[in-house]
């Protein structure tokens, strides 16, 4: 029997963590070449530390594009608000070690005669949906997320001026009968300017945003805060802490409240099944809870290197299920070709849309007009019901 009673805690991190920065480099590099040419082949990696940014990988696509390579590195870290010495913008040195495919993996995956577009690589790949939040997202992720978007925004307009571009958020969410009904703690740590020279400025300035992104009434006199609990962080980003592309895979999922298959998105064009399945796993997912066959569901999702076809679907309803989960995976199968091919035609996933999925999370965001988060809609109500 499931536990009905608990403290559950999911972390979020900013635009301007360093392996944050990271993660956007790497998209954007992957939206240039997409940008250029809609098949193109990415697997970009990205490494940040004082001064200075290394990218390296396997790509291919339009030349042009690799040539691009250090100002779209530059705008990046312009745009997330780093001027500061030892990681600015404008002096930071980039060195790329972006190489051609490798063409052992590119006969595996291309379709060729009779054979069909492989997957990219072999993996396990997981989607979940619960009805704790509207987004249908674990609440403690999802609000955390919301708690660091809305500072960046004060912080980049200018209302929040002493705020920086580095911060992290924890909170530690009490379920009462399995439902998410209040705050126990909340942790916040930000970079900001030498004029703030307590924790308890910074308390002062996070305090109202907090409170307006969390349901009312979740934060009470009982909810423990700490506030940039260490104290003093001017020093943030990549001069702080080096960074690294995907490092930061269960914030970009659901917190940890459902599996992980271990492969992060960042920088991987939707050949790569790390990427796109994961999408298509929280597609079906999504549906599968917005249909009302189940309040929870986890999907998971297996792949061979070179092969089309997923080798096993597996559905969890975790107890809350109004049909049996053999039921789901049959049904998952039927209403969506989750081949490579397939969840990419049906995702419209060979578009430049992915750097703006760097940060704040991959799920729980609001499907876009361009096809931007297309793995958020909830459009296969009705022919899951009828599969079922």
């Amino acid at each position: 029997m499931s536990r009905e009673n608990y403290l559950f805690t999911s972390e979020s991190v900013s635009e301007g963590h360093p392996d944050k920065v990271c993660d956007r480099i790497s998209d954007a590099i992957l939206d240039a070449f997409l940008t250029e040419d809609p098949y193109a082949r990415v697997a970009c990696e990205t490494f940040a530390t004082t001064d200075r940014v290394v990218i390296g990988g396997e790509v291919r696509g339009p030349g042009k594009v690799i040539q691009r390579v250090e100002e779209i590195a530059r705008e990046c870290v312009k745009d997330i608000g780093y001027e500061q010495e030892g990681f600015h913008w404008a002096n930071l040195k980039v060195n790329s070690y972006l190489h051609a495919q490798s063409a052992d993996i590119a006969q595996g995956v291309d379709a060729a005669d009779n054979k069909d577009e492989g997957a990219g690589d072999q993996g396990i790949m997981f989607g979940y949906a619960t009805t704790e939040t509207p987004e249908l997202m674990p609440a403690p992720v999802h609000y955390a997320h919301a708690i660091l978007r809305r500072l960046a925004e004060v912080r980049k307009n200018g209302t929040e001026p002493l705020l920086g571009p580095d911060a992290k958020s924890q909170l530690s969410v009490r379920y009462e009968g399995g439902k998410p009904v209040g705050i126990s703690s909340v942790v916040l740590s930000t970079q900001h300017a030498s004029e703030a020279q307590s924790s308890e400025d910074i308390r002062n300035i996070v305090a109202p945003y907090i409170l307006e992104m969390v349901p009312e009434g979740w934060i009470t006199a009982e909810t423990e805060w700490h506030v940039n609990p260490t104290g003093k962080f001017v020093i943030g980003g990549p001069d702080g802490d080096a960074g690294l592309t995907g490092r930061k895979i269960i914030v970009d999922t659901y917190g940890g409240a459902a599996p992980h298959g271990g492969g992060a998105f960042s920088g991987k064009d939707p050949t790569k099944v790390d990427r796109s399945a994961a999408y298509a796993a929280r597609y079906l997912a999504k549906n599968i809870v917005a249909s009302g066959m189940a309040s929870r569901c986890t999907l998971q999702i297996a792949y061979a290197i070179g092969v089309s076809k997923p080798l096993s679907i597996y559905a969890d309803l975790h107890g809350t299920g109004e049909v049996h989960e053999t039921e789901v995976e049959k049904a998952v199968a039927q209403v969506m070709d989750l081949t490579p091919r397939g969840i990419r035609e049906h995702l419209g996933l060979n578009k430049p849309i992915y750097q703006r999925t760097s940060a704040y999370g991959h799920f729980g965001r609001s499907p876009e007009a361009d096809g931007g988060f297309s793995w958020e809609k909830i459009d296969l109500i009705d022919v899951l019901k009828a599969a079922v």
